[in-house]
């Protein structure tokens, strides 16, 4: 694997800390709503895509999800993974780089359904995701305890491409989008809180966009 485009991640320091919000050709614009965060600009076309330089090529017939760490090792496949009890849902989604989009349709598995066909320690307080470029986001297990986390599949009612972070990413749209990992490959249950990728580089450990906890 190739190593991450540091001069991307020195950018998306820079916007994070500095609440940049330019929106040149990517179709946003400022829209006065409640439902719109503070700082944020709505994208009504060309979802932005944003990574870490690096998205991995990954077929759905090879794809594997790892369940480690305080709980019962676990391994999903496609066809164990599409077995598990299915949702549709419609969100919105916030990105720190300031642009969010509305009416989100995504498709895929409820973390809180998720739950029920692993064994989690009682200790487990915080969980690791892992994704197939290097990239890991940590969250506590009350925020994924909120009702529109999902492992997804679809969005807009297609699967999701290679630039979105199909095959699998998280979706935990009550808080900022880096902390729904793209290619998702491993689920690390912890019993104490660990930094990721972002969180080590200065990003706030929560990230509500409410609060515009963007940079600590």
């Amino acid at each position: 694997m190739t190593e991450p485009d540091e001069k991307f991640i020195k950018a998306k320091q820079n916007i994070a800390e500095k609440g940049i919000a330019e929106g040149k050709g990517t179709g946003m614009f400022p829209v006065s709503r409640d439902r719109l965060p503070p700082g944020q600009k709505l994208v009504t076309a060309n979802w932005p895509v944003l990574d870490l330089g690096l998205r991995p090529d990954l077929k759905r017939e090879d794809f594997k999800l790892e369940i480690s760490g305080a709980a019962e090792a676990q391994t999903f496949d496609w066809d164990s993974f599409n077995a598990l009890p299915q949702i549709k849902q419609t969100t919105d989604l916030h990105c720190v780089t300031t642009w969010s989009i509305y009416d989100a349709e995504v498709e895929g598995v409820l973390w809180a359904e998720f739950l029920r066909h692993i064994k989690v320690h009682e200790d487990a307080t915080h969980v690791m995701f892992s994704a197939h470029d290097g990239y890991t986001t940590n969250l506590p297990m009350s925020e994924l305890a909120m009702p529109n986390v999902a492992i997804v599949h679809s969005f807009g009612g297609k699967p999701l491409t290679r630039e979105h972070g199909g095959p699998v990413r998280m979706w935990v749209p009550h808080l900022y989008a880096w902390k729904g990992a793209k290619w998702l490959k491993g689920i690390e249950f912890l019993t104490e809180d660990r930094k990721g990728f972002w969180e080590v580089r200065g990003y706030h450990n929560h990230g509500d966009p409410w609060k515009e906890e963007r940079y600590s």
